[in-house]
């Protein structure tokens, strides 16, 4: 039992030294000794564990791909309009994108060029949830007249995507009031005027930030600790 949790410690270890390396090095210049030595293993170790750097970027991908679907789950599974679950989501991922290597890596390898041809589509994982969504909300009227789902998902991706690629140079990207403030422009775009008061626009889940005043007019949002 102790050698199959240090096992496990070890596996851990060499996956988010291999996350924090794709995220800054890229793929191909990611080295596998640089990624032994980053996690304080042997060579010997990292082979046992992972045959080849292949292997190794699917377990990073696979992880941040679960971190997405916990996301979206989570999402779908809260007691408020399609519309606010949308916008939950968009804080929660660029959350996990601030703070978790793992799924920063995941999607920096989404992004390699050349692109590795096993290589998991994070971004097409992401627009899928939302093209669903926006399909949802605008069969049940949660959007506003003259706004069809799909240019409504082209606004949401074109942002949140470009804020993960931006992030991964400068974390203000993904910073909790950056997508407070694309909410408050975006959200009188796409959700009928009667519809507003209810939406928040700094989210209504659980952040490591006190939590948003609640409900009201979607220009007011604030959360003091920020400074923008």
């Amino acid at each position: 039992m102790v050698q199959q949790a240090r096992a496990a410690r070890t596996r851990q270890l060499l996956m988010r030294a291999a996350a924090q390396t794709f995220a800054e090095e890229g793929f191909v210049a990611a080295s596998l000794s640089t990624i032994s030595s980053r996690a304080g293993v042997s060579s010997g170790a990292l082979h046992f564990h992972f045959e080849s750097k292949q292997v190794l970027a699917r377990a990073v991908e696979e992880t941040a791909a679960r971190a997405i679907s916990r996301i979206t789950r989570q999402a779908e599974a809260s007691d408020v309009s399609l519309l606010q679950r949308l916008v939950d989501a968009t804080h929660a991922l660029m959350h996990s994108l601030e703070a978790d290597v793992v799924v920063r890596a995941g999607f920096e390898l989404a992004g390699t060029t050349p692109r590795r041809s096993e290589a998991l589509d994070l971004r097409g994982q992401w627009q899928h949830w939302v093209e669903q969504l926006l399909v949802a909300a605008a069969a049940k009227g949660e959007l506003a007249d003259g706004i069809g789902p799909e240019e409504a998902c082209a606004a949401v991706l074109a942002a949140t995507v470009g804020f993960e690629v931006l992030g991964s140079t400068d974390p203000r990207w993904v910073a909790r009031s950056t997508l407070r403030h694309y909410w408050e422009f975006m959200l009188p775009r796409l959700a009928p005027q009667d519809t507003l008061p209810a939406l928040v626009p700094c989210g209504t889940a659980p952040a490591p930030a006190p939590a948003c005043p609640g409900a009201g007019a979607v220009s007011v949002c604030p959360h003091p600790q920020e400074t923008d």
